[in-house]
């Protein structure tokens, strides 16, 4: 059975500059607000969303991530799916030098290790999952997102490009592209799944 214990460890990207950190604390701000208030509710509405898609998407390997603060439980809820039981889960193993992510197999029990970033990892074998659901600290209905600033996932994007990355987030969290304002790393998501519905594909 999943434990989720206290994290304590921040995402690695936590300290980008001017003008893009105004806007993360902007969005981590609203974000710890609507979880603070309405996540009990929003919660389920996003696992039935994703669920749904990767019903469609029928994954040969899924690769989840570790959830940090007030990002949606993405590894609980597809825990919780009884379709998913048989489905092959990854876990994301972050470095700092150099700057670079893989996956590895997942076995479903709490994380007994940490990738260089301080997020619980496990010590499962390399894995290559065909879906990814990737956090989004903001998003835009072009499917352009904001994370933390350390580039993981558009590194690990750009370098399996036949990845359907799909984006989860809370509705609160949408931002205008001009706002964004999409930069020539940034990989654009297949869709975006919130509490509210799907958004692309």
């Amino acid at each position: 059975m999943l434990c989720l214990p206290e994290i304590v460890a921040s995402h690695p990207d936590e300290s980008a500059a001017p003008p893009r950190k105004a806007l993360r604390d902007r969005l981590h701000q609203t974000r710890d607000r609507f979880v603070a208030a309405s996540g009990t509710e929003a919660s389920p509405a996003l696992a039935a969303h994703l669920s749904d898609v990767l019903a469609e998407l029928m994954p040969e390997c899924l690769g989840l991530y570790w959830p940090l603060r007030s990002e949606f439980n993405a590894a609980v809820a597809c825990l919780e799916d009884r379709n998913l039981d048989d489905l092959a889960l990854a876990l994301p193993f972050a470095t700092k030098s150099p700057v670079r992510m893989h996956f590895r197999a997942w076995d479903r029990h709490t994380p007994e290790a940490k990738d260089e970033c301080g997020i619980p990892s496990p010590q499962g074998k390399p894995a290559e999952p065909d879906v990814v659901l990737v956090p989004c600290l903001g998003f835009t209905r072009t499917g352009f997102r904001l994370g933390y600033g350390g580039g993981y996932y558009d590194r690990w994007l750009a370098e399996h490009p036949h990845v359907t990355a799909v984006g989860l987030a809370w509705a609160c969290c949408e931002i205008d592209e001009a706002e964004l304002g999409p930069q020539a790393h940034d990989h654009p998501l297949m869709l975006v799944v919130t509490e509210q519905g799907v958004i692309g594909g």
